[in-house]
């Protein structure tokens, strides 16, 4: 598992809606980024190389004449913009980001690994929460049948 983005912490976008990006991750991100709409309604950043690969995991074992591998390719590709980090490491959002994610100014910035979402605060609070009450759950879903 990739562990280069982890953590939370919570941040301010300024007036003209750029995040300043944490200093710790700024270097996986040197290379050029991605800003996309996640699957949950939260903006990734992602390394240029990291979401390329993405894509193409999740496209991989899909016809692209079908109509699934088409609305996937749709909504990975149409909902993504190539950014860079300015020289004080921020980044601007996109309106259309900023909707997706029910953007404010405050915001949560989270490490999942190999990318960072950047979440509507008090989303981010009320998700994390389902995420510790689930996640015995999903755990569980791990173990195999208990030998008599």
């Amino acid at each position: 598992m990739d562990t280069s983005f982890t953590g939370q912490a919570d941040y301010t976008l300024d007036a003209k809606n750029r995040l300043t990006v944490p200093a710790r991750y700024r270097g996986a991100l040197e290379g050029g980024l991605v800003l996309a709409k996640d699957i949950e309604r939260c903006v990734a950043i992602w390394p240029s190389a990291g979401y390329d690969e993405f894509r193409r995991a999740a496209l991989q074992d899909v016809h692209p004449m079908s109509q699934r591998g088409r609305k996937i390719n749709a909504f990975l590709s149409a909902n993504s913009n190539p950014a860079s980090l300015d020289g004080a490491g921020r980044v601007p959002l996109q309106p259309f980001l900023m909707e997706h994610g029910d953007l404010t100014r405050d915001v949560t910035v989270v490490g999942v690994g190999d990318h960072l979402q950047i979440w509507n605060r008090e989303a981010w609070a009320a998700y994390n929460e389902q995420l510790a009450a689930d996640i015995f759950d999903i755990s569980a879903a791990f173990d195999g049948p208990a030998d008599a």
